[in-house]
Formats: C-alpha cells, sequence, structure tokens
C-alpha cells in the first residue's frame, strides 16, 4: 500500500495552499481522496496521477484539454 497524506501534506506536495486543496476537493476538480470517518486522505499515486493528468506540450493543447 502507498503512503497516504493529510490535506497539508498533499497540498505541499502539489505546491498549493490546503485551502486551494478543499475547494478543488468541494467542487470535485482535485485528486482523488480517501475519507476514513472525518479525516481525509490522500494516496501520493493519485496526486502523481492528477499532476501526470496535467502536463501539455503547448498552450493550445493546454487549453482544448481544459
Amino acid at each position: 500500500m502507498g503512503e497516504n497524506l493529510k490535506t497539508e501534506e498533499a497540498a505541499a506536495f502539489l505546491q498549493v495552499k490546503p485551502a486551494t486543496l478543499e475547494q478543488w476537493r468541494w467542487s470535485g476538480k482535485g485528486p482523488r481522496f480517501i475519507k476514513l470517518n472525518r479525516a481525509v486522505r490522500y494516496r501520493k499515486e493519485d496526486l502523481v496521477a492528477f499532476i501526470e493528468a496535467r502536463v501539455f506540450g503547448s498552450t493550445t493543447e493546454a487549453q482544448a484539454g481544459a
């Protein structure tokens, strides 16, 4: 099993503020997460997949993927 990160740790990994990650979670735009009772955790492999899905070769390609 991979490493599970708290919101603050996942935000640091993604280089965003924890509040941004929380907004993404509420809007469904962020990486996949695990909910264990009240605790939210992010699997490191899901964070990497989230980043990899946002790698583009040009701004035109990025706009088409948005």
